[in-house]
């Protein structure tokens, strides 16, 4: 993406790895170790296979313009392709380019290489943000926070819970890209998919052409069952979902009348009518990127219905949906990296709000103490009495219960204790499958 929203909607290092130039270079590639494994397997002379791969490294002496000019004509870029690497390379070594292919067979691998390296940019923001969110999960173990449920104030937690939740969120999404991106096949069939112009060597071109890319080597084509694609289309979805969850928490965290976090960055945030405003904008704009991912996911799930040995259409939409797809996952990822990084959990403000939601549960106890000796009605009276005075007076709730004589006032303060339950040891659980991960990937 170019132009007034690439800050936002193209931040990090996915877009660069998807974009045209990308696309040209998985193009080419493709087309190098086609003629590299039909050379392999004594298809075509290896020398005429090192000039085709001469050719493919250096797309500068390629006619390019013409291939974007002609790519429409041709319902996709490969056939304008595959005229300028044979004038490229001259009639003699022509007979090594896109041997035995078809334009589907170099198009879905240059796909696959392409979200490859996408999803790496992806792995590579995943894990930063991961790493901060280890970092405050240990911070932050024992810190108390409250937890909301339906918006609302619910119980005591802890910060550090809440990012070691976030932290299995954003470990579980790169697991689940990893495998995605290890099962990722060569696409190689011909033109319907039976091999027929490979002179019979075309399972061993497959072969070969797979090992030189580092691809899985189906056992058929999988020109019209679009599983690799839907995989990644799903991978790329629920990885969208957890970065979003994570930056709304920071947005709703940060808002002014919450306060228990906020972002620094320094000279963002601001607002061109409020000067005073800082507004969290890396976890907005994470959010904004991550919204447009289930929409993209849908019309590549719906494409996955296609005719007979190839699509008219469905396939073809393919193409710039999964490019835009990891553009805006791989944005999002970028910009909550980006906005951890910056977070700054106000710890006091959190004591202040477990404080204050914790005088409804000494006023209740209160209540309950007193209600033997003065009858329900009266008790919830005396209480709420009790509550009324300490804040006209500027005293807490618990000072106020200490100086009664008419509880066992141990008991009633015991019973209004934050208690957090196993928080503690999910963090330390959470860190340490953290551990294990960073530790069998590095």
């Amino acid at each position: 993406m170019t132009g007034l929203f690439a800050g936002t909607f193209a931040r990090g290092g996915a877009a660069a790895a998807v974009s045209d130039d990308a696309w040209f270079r998985a193009l080419l590639e493709v087309e190098a170790a086609l003629a590299r494994a039909a050379a392999a397997v004594g298809l075509v002379p290896a020398t005429a296979a090192d000039a085709v791969s001469a050719a493919c490294a250096d797309p500068s002496q390629l006619d390019l313009a013409t291939v974007v000019a002609r790519a429409a004509d041709a319902g996709n870029p490969v056939p304008p392709l595959v005229r300028a690497l044979q004038d490229a390379v001259g009639e003699r070594d022509a007979a090594a380019v896109h041997v035995g292919a078809t334009s589907q067979d170099v198009v879905d691998t240059a796909l696959v290489l392409l979200a490859r390296r996408a999803v790496a940019e992806v792995d590579a923001d995943l894990a930063a943000a991961a790493e901060v969110c280890a970092a405050l999960a240990r911070r932050h173990r024992d810190d108390l926070v409250m937890g909301r449920t339906l918006m609302q104030q619910a119980l005591p937690t802890t910060f550090g819970l809440k990012a070691a939740t976030w932290l299995a969120g954003l470990d579980g999404a790169r697991l689940r890209l990893a495998e995605v991106v290890a099962s990722l096949p060569v696409q190689y069939g011909g033109a319907v998919g039976t091999l027929a112009a490979s002179s019979g060597a075309g399972v061993a071109v497959r072969g070969a052409l797979a090992a030189d890319l580092g691809l899985v080597a189906p056992a058929v084509p999988w020109s019209t069952v679009r599983l690799p694609v839907a995989d990644l289309a799903g991978a790329l979805g629920a990885t969208a979902g957890v970065v979003a969850t994570v930056a709304v928490d920071v947005v709703l965290l940060a808002q002014t009348e919450v306060a228990e976090a906020g972002e620094v960055g320094e000279g963002r945030g601001g607002s061109s009518a409020m000067p005073h405003k800082r507004n969290p904008v890396a976890a907005i704009s994470a959010r904004a990127c991550a919204r447009r991912a289930p929409g993209l996911v849908a019309t590549l799930l719906g494409a996955m219905e296609q005719e007979h040995e190839r699509a008219a259409g469905a396939w073809h939409s393919e193409w710039p949906t999964l490019t835009d797809l990891l553009t805006t996952v791989g944005s999002a990822a970028a910009w909550l990296a980006e906005s951890l990084r910056g977070l700054r959990p106000d710890v006091g403000r959190m004591a202040d709000t477990v404080a204050t939601a914790g005088e409804g549960a000494l006023a209740g106890a209160l209540a309950e103490a007193l209600r033997p000796s003065l009858g329900q009605g009266a008790a919830h009276d005396a209480a709420a009495e009790a509550t009324r005075h300490a804040h006209d007076t500027g005293r807490s709730l618990a000072e106020m219960v200490a100086t009664r004589t008419d509880v066992d006032v141990v008991a009633v303060l015991g019973a209004a204790v934050p208690d957090p339950g196993e928080a503690g040891a999910q963090v330390d659980a959470a860190l340490a499958e953290h551990e294990q991960l960073v530790e069998g990937t590095t």
